[in-house]
């Protein structure tokens, strides 16, 4: 399957996809000052796979993934998560769709100051009068080895531990898929290795689909596929990726937008 065969939707471990894109475009103003963001773009995100998504600054990687989680509107062609066409809900369904299939991960954590890091996990679950399942939220909480600073806030927490409370936030639901804006953004690169590892071991422990923007080689190897995006549309796939493979790649992508 390639980037551009959405609608088979199947990959090598036989799973289906969790959202398709068909024909997305994303258009942004309009006459002299219109920007086309997404420009035809057809991707499938398989269920139980880790993408990363690449490409230079303007390259339209994290309208894509905005698109593609219902938190922005698109100009044309569809998204799809599982079954549901996002263009046929209401903003009351879009938004119970978000929360009960979709897990975020941003950048800036996201964290409530005032709350312990248990709190920050199952305030979506909270907010939604929904009962976490207690064995699921164990078996998270082991996962990212927050158990014993459960009880902490922000502030006592270091950056790679506020982004694993973070990613646990993003799991504690059973989201079908997640979707990770540059989220080692604001670590060092130990705390980013640590949070990685965790999005890793979730895809491969829990079967969990997460779609990942970065602009770091090194964490785009620990996905499954990287797919690359310039100019609003996608122009390469990865499987299998190393650092020095992506690295490689996108000095290509920057040497021929120079040309």
């Amino acid at each position: 399957m390639t980037a551009t065969e959405p609608n088979r939707g199947v990959g090598t471990n036989g799973a289906p996809a969790a959202a398709v894109a068909t024909d997305l475009t994303k258009v942004y103003g309009t006459g002299e000052t219109q920007v086309t963001a997404l420009d035809g773009v057809s991707v499938g995100f398989r269920r139980g796979e880790y993408t990363a998504i690449m490409g230079p600054s303007g390259s339209g990687k994290s309208t894509l993934m905005h698109c593609m989680a219902g938190l922005d509107s698109i100009s044309g062609g569809s998204v799809r998560l599982g079954d549901v066409e996002l263009s046929s809900l209401s903003d009351k369904q879009l938004t119970l769709l978000r929360r009960e299939k979709v897990g975020f991960v941003f950048q800036s954590f996201n964290l409530l100051p005032t709350l312990t890091a248990l709190e920050n996990i199952t305030l979506p679950m909270d907010i939604a009068g929904v009962k976490p399942d207690q064995a699921w939220l164990d078996h998270v909480i082991e996962t990212v080895d927050l158990r014993n600073r459960l009880k902490h806030r922000p502030s006592e927490l270091s950056g790679g531990q506020q982004q694993r409370v973070a990613c646990a936030r993003a799991m504690a639901s059973k989201p079908e898929i997640i979707f990770a804006d540059e989220p080692t953004g604001n670590l060092d690169s130990r705390s980013g290795a640590e949070v990685l590892g965790f999005l890793r071991t979730s895809v491969r422990e829990s079967g969990q689909t997460i779609v990942m923007v970065t602009h770091d080689p090194n964490a785009a190897s620990y996905a499954d596929r990287v797919l690359f995006l310039a100019d609003g549309k996608i122009v390469d796939e990865m499987l299998s990726p190393t650092s020095d493979l992506v690295l490689e790649r996108m000095k290509r992508f920057e040497a021929a937008r120079t040309v």
